[in-house]
């Protein structure tokens, strides 16, 4: 035979690893073509929820990937010159393969859980995060094991003495996990819940809660990401509670001029009793006043009890609050003076609760209300509180003008 002539036993093993290799990727394209497009398309008709989670974590599309590697391992002794490193490659493609499956199986579980009602309450993402990350350094063991044919447990005590590094490379994992596992115990957060948290700009709905992070979109629809951990550093602030108890709080004042704070005169209660939220009141006060000033011989006022223009007027907003139908009754309800200040005057603190709790329809209400007690302001004679601007602005140039330094001109 000459030397020129064409050598079939080198190149009959390579071309039976390339034939093995089409034969391989066939094992893979036509179910995924064929029997995965068939489920997906039998899934879409069912009404059942567990398929649909079942394709959108490609289950199925994994235990299909595992077909090439079970085959390889099978048959490659089909070609001996290939076999002890085919083999083995076929061992480590198919350990990656189940990984990724036992990953996506949690992934399953987790969505399948969300489903739940009892989710939204204890979200268990933290913890499906915690066991893929053991999962896969389980995995990386075995993997690193059988490549480089040494014993698993040899491994993980060589691991052993780099605890120290994986302490630190891992802190902020382990920290996140003891976050998680105190705020499922004591129910701190859960997906829904509004919060507030000044020192990251959160102020918005909590939409995810994972090992690592919580995610929050504001209500300008940015959305934030906090360390889980933080929140055990941190303080904020859920409004969860509002939701629960079906009510939201005002607490909001007005500011009354203090130059039309005064006593009422007889006439001006009189035409007062007319308003029906005041009768009951009025005539209350004025049987008590009739005692305290029975035994007095002289006409200042000052020297008796009489009724002022701002206590009646905060007896009216009272009532006026405790007959309208969406003020909760069994929740603090309070009309009060707050300090006076120069700036603001006297502030009437309205402090109640209502029973709405969705934000646009909150502050309709609480505007309805406050609209009404401002335009009754003029019935007792009573001014709120604005400052001039142009009047302060005058005193201002007054003040500068007397103070200009003598120029000796």
């Amino acid at each position: 035979m000459s030397s020129n002539s064409f050598d079939l036993s080198l190149f009959l093993p390579w071309a039976k690893l390339i034939a093995f290799l089409v034969v391989l990727y066939l094992s893979y394209f036509i179910p995924k073509k064929v029997i995965l497009k068939w489920l997906h398309l039998f899934f879409a008709k069912t009404k059942n929820k567990i398929d649909d989670l079942i394709v959108k974590n490609k289950l199925v599309e994994n235990i299909v990937a595992i077909v090439p590697g079970m085959i390889a391992y099978y048959f490659f002794n089909l070609i001996p010159r290939f076999e002890f490193y085919g083999k083995k490659v076929s061992i480590v493609y198919v350990e990656i393969m189940l990984i990724l499956l036992i990953s996506k199986f949690l992934n399953f579980c987790n969505d399948f859980y969300n489903t739940l009602p009892i989710s939204k309450n204890r979200p268990i993402k933290g913890y499906i995060q915690l066991l893929k990350i053991f999962i896969y350094i389980v995995g990386a063991i075995f993997v690193g094991a059988y490549i480089l044919d040494r014993s698993p447990w040899g491994l993980v005590s060589g691991i052993g003495a780099l605890t120290a590094v994986i302490m630190i490379i891992f802190k902020d994992t382990i920290l996140s996990f003891v976050a998680s596992v105190q705020i499922n115990t004591y129910n701190l957060l859960k997906i829904g819940d509004w919060i507030e948290m000044p020192s990251f700009g959160v102020d918005g709905d909590v939409i995810d809660i994972s090992l690592h992070v919580v995610k929050i979109q504001n209500f300008d629809k940015t959305i934030v990401t906090v360390p889980t951990y933080k929140f055990l550093d941190n303080s904020f602030k859920n409004w969860r509670g509002m939701y629960e108890a079906g009510a939201r709080r005002i607490k909001r004042y007005i500011p009354i001029d203090q130059s039309s704070v005064r006593f009422l005169s007889a006439q001006e209660v009189e035409k007062l009793k007319k308003i029906k939220l005041l009768e009951e009141y009025l005539r209350q006060k004025e049987e008590a006043l009739a005692k305290a000033n029975k035994d007095r011989k002289d006409q200042i006022v000052l020297n008796g009890r009489y009724l002022t223009n701002l206590g009646t007027y905060r007896a009216y907003v009272y009532n006026y609050l405790l007959k309208h139908p969406r003020v909760v009754k069994n929740l603090t309800l309070l009309v009060r003076h707050l300090q006076p200040q120069a700036d603001k005057g006297i502030p009437l603190e309205i402090y109640c609760f209502v029973d709405e709790i969705r934000w646009a329809e909150y502050e309709a209400l609480q505007a309805d209300i406050f609209d009404h007690l401002l335009a009754a302001l003029p019935f007792f004679g009573l001014k709120a509180y604005q400052r001039n601007a142009l009047v302060d602005r005058r005193d201002e140039v007054a003040q500068a003008i007397f103070e200009w330094p003598d120029s000796g001109k």
